[in-house]
């Protein structure tokens, strides 16, 4: 089972990310870990810090494992019982185009190095639960390189959702099911 779950800024989604995922592994009897992938690299910003500190004690307090996964997904695994939640895509793609050892080369338009090792951890895992940003209407003109860093979160938005038995858009905490449901 996969679902992506979208939603602008402080939209709720993330919450409603770790509802479904309760709810899910309730649901589906996993006896399984649950783990919780996160893609948000730290660097030197202690505001950043602190917040990635508050949001492990947090899972831990939900009973997920924290993997922390900056870029190169494929190398996380799990098991049939596990749960899955992975938070978020846009930091994902913008590590794997700018971090050291990042996937996504400069000129490249390719996203097999996203959306391919979330398709496999899906197949793997009970259910998998996969946040993304709706980030496409927040600015009028911009550069080329947010241009091309747009289009390829769209181009990964749109191909998780074609594979997802479910697609939510969480509006002012209020989901709105595009396709499936929970």
């Amino acid at each position: 089972m996969l679902y992506l779950v979208t939603g602008g800024s402080g939209s709720g989604k993330s919450a409603f990310a770790e509802r479904l995922a309760a709810k899910e592994y309730a649901l589906r009897k996993l006896a399984g870990k649950k783990y919780y992938i996160a893609t948000l690299y730290p660097g030197k910003d202690e505001e950043n810090l602190a917040r990635i500190q508050r949001h492990r004690l947090m899972r831990r307090e939900m009973g997920f494992e924290t993997v922390e996964c900056f870029h190169h997904l494929e190398k996380v695994t799990a098991g049939g019982q596990d749960l899955v939640l992975l938070e978020d895509l846009s930091n994902l793609l913008a590590n794997e185009m700018y971090l050291d050892g990042g996937g996504i080369r400069q000129d490249g338009e390719d996203v097999k190095g996203i959306v391919e090792p979330i398709l496999r951890l899906a197949s793997l895992a009970g259910c998998m639960i996969v946040v993304g940003n709706e980030i496409f209407s927040d600015c009028a003109e911009t550069d080329e390189e947010t241009k091309r860093y747009l289009r390829l979160l769209g181009k990964i938005h749109t191909e998780l959702a074609a594979c997802a038995d479910g697609v939510v858009e969480v509006v002012y905490s209020i989901p709105l099911w595009k396709k499936g449901k929970a």
